[in-house]
């Protein structure tokens, strides 16, 4: 792909991901659009073993835009990195196409492996504000992460993980459209809990007022027992 392809390329992806955008020229002006052009130049030194090179340019695209990208990682089309402050992708990092990253995203190791030490990301995955996803596994294709949640284990295609450690809180077969793709509709695990706890404890609330009912029945019967007597 050449260059102005791949710049036309981008700001269509930009602009069909962010309402925020009224023109072309603003994506130029985006941390996103600038950091993925140096990543690209830094990457294929990187693959030409110019490995000081590379760094060099990211490095300088990471305090221009405050998005960390190691020239190593390997990036499919059509990635988008909203806002993108605090963003890192480790060396070792796969991301497929049409993946959106929110601020604050860490796709990093756990410092205890070498060789292949981050994550992979299937296409159509969405990583909300804040998640940090650590080690070298899987986030399978239509996922999404929720915002803040730790992910330290696989993910299966077609899931919505949240809390921490991260937690599988909905799967299915049905394939996640970008639209519906939003960092807010997300199930609260930890309130679910809760509201099971309290249904739990009225059920047992209301079988131990029955029981009560029952003795102060039968003692009154035996009082009318005796009087008889």
């Amino acid at each position: 792909m050449g260059v102005l392809s791949y710049i036309r390329e981008e700001i269509q992806v930009i602009r069909e991901r962010d309402p925020a955008i009224k023109s072309s020229l603003e994506v130029f002006l985006y941390p996103s659009f600038k950091v993925m052009l140096r990543y690209r130049v830094a990457h294929k030194l990187y693959q030409k073993k110019h490995y000081f090179l590379a760094r060099w340019i990211s490095q300088r695209a990471a305090r221009k835009t405050g998005i960390e990208i190691h020239p190593g990682a390997q990036i499919g089309k059509g990635l988008f990195i909203d806002h993108g402050s605090g963003v890192i992708i480790g060396e070792t990092t796969i991301i497929g196409d049409n993946v959106t990253l929110y601020q604050g995203v860490t796709l990093g190791g756990t410092g205890k492996e070498s060789g292949k030490r981050h994550p992979t990301l299937k296409d159509n995955v969405m990583v909300s504000a804040g998640a940090k996803i650590l080690g070298s596994f899987t986030i399978g294709e239509n996922s999404k992460i929720g915002a803040g949640s730790v992910v330290l284990e696989e993910v299966p295609p077609n899931c919505t993980v949240v809390g921490v450690p991260g937690r599988i809180v909905k799967r299915d077969d049905k394939k996640v459209l970008r639209k519906e793709m939003d960092q807010i509709h997300l199930p609260d695990p930890v309130l679910n809990d809760i509201r099971n706890l309290q249904r739990e404890n009225q059920i047992l609330r209301d079988q131990l007022m029955d029981m009560i009912c029952q003795m102060r029945c039968i003692k009154d019967e035996d009082k009318e027992t005796i009087r008889e007597m």
